[in-house]
């Protein structure tokens, strides 16, 4: 409540400055240094931190979704790649006033050893790699701002709902025809074994038989019937050796 009034007193430059701190850059402060309090090092490295944070909101996050094909459901599946935010180096050197690249470098890895942001230098390409900054301090004309975005996210939570919903309503399905299949199964094997008991049962009434001892003689062959193969296998082989000793004799 107090800083309202702060703004038209003779603490202005005060107040115009603790507001570069909240919404501002050091490109905001440079501009107006004339007129606002001189800073020590220490403070404008932060005011230099609060910077990339800025810079790193304002570069739109890249998305990439790629189907993918889920081979135990037999449908297609979206997955969301997200890519980090980049700022190449000459932007960062034109908006924060260094001098050279290794003023720059030192400058982000003390704003990572201070948990201001996350990322990676990448000295190749020449670019910072953002994957987190923290939140700023935001202004009253953005509030329009967040709340559409807040709204748009809303409606992408709905169709990954809605999505979700669907592929759930497939597994279900899909289980159900399993569970019904089974049954079937289950059934079909069910009235076979039936089948056979009554059949069994039937040929032992009409031979007197008990229906068990009947269908294990229908299971086990004839006495005879090993003996006689036996036999056969063994002529057959006599026959072999004999028209060997034929063939000798003969050459």
């Amino acid at each position: 409540p107090v800083s309202p009034q702060l703004a038209d007193s003779e603490f202005s430059p005060v107040f115009r400055l603790l507001t570069i701190f909240a919404y501002g850059t050091y490109a905001d402060y440079l501009a107006e240094a004339a007129n606002l309090p001189p800073l020590t090092e220490a403070q404008k490295n932060k005011l230099r931190h609060l910077s990339v944070v800025t810079l790193a909101a304002k570069i739109k996050v890249v998305a990439l979704v790629i189907p993918e094909f889920s081979f135990r459901w037999d449908y297609l599946m979206l997955v969301t790649v997200m890519f980090p935010q980049c700022i190449p180096y000459s932007v960062l050197l034109e908006q924060l006033q260094l001098k050279n690249v290794r003023q720059l470098e030192d400058l982000v890895i003390e704003a990572v050893y201070a948990d201001v942001l996350r990322g990676s230098l990448d000295q190749r390409n020449q670019r910072l790699e953002v994957d987190y900054s923290i939140g700023r301090d935001i202004r009253r004309e953005e509030l329009s701002t967040i709340t559409r975005t807040l709204q748009e996210w809303c409606q992408g939570c709905e169709v990954v709902l809605s999505g979700i919903e669907e592929q759930v309503s497939r597994a279900n399905q899909h289980k159900e025809q399993q569970l019904a299949l089974k049954q079937q199964i289950e059934s079909e094997v069910a009235n076979l074994k039936k089948t056979i008991k009554v059949t069994t049962a039937a040929a032992a009434a009409a031979t007197s038989q008990d229906p068990e001892q009947h269908l294990t003689e229908l299971r086990e062959p004839a006495p005879g019937t090993n003996q006689r193969q036996a036999s056969k296998k063994t002529s057959k082989a006599k026959g072999l050796r004999g028209s060997a000793k034929i063939w000798s004799k003969s050459n």
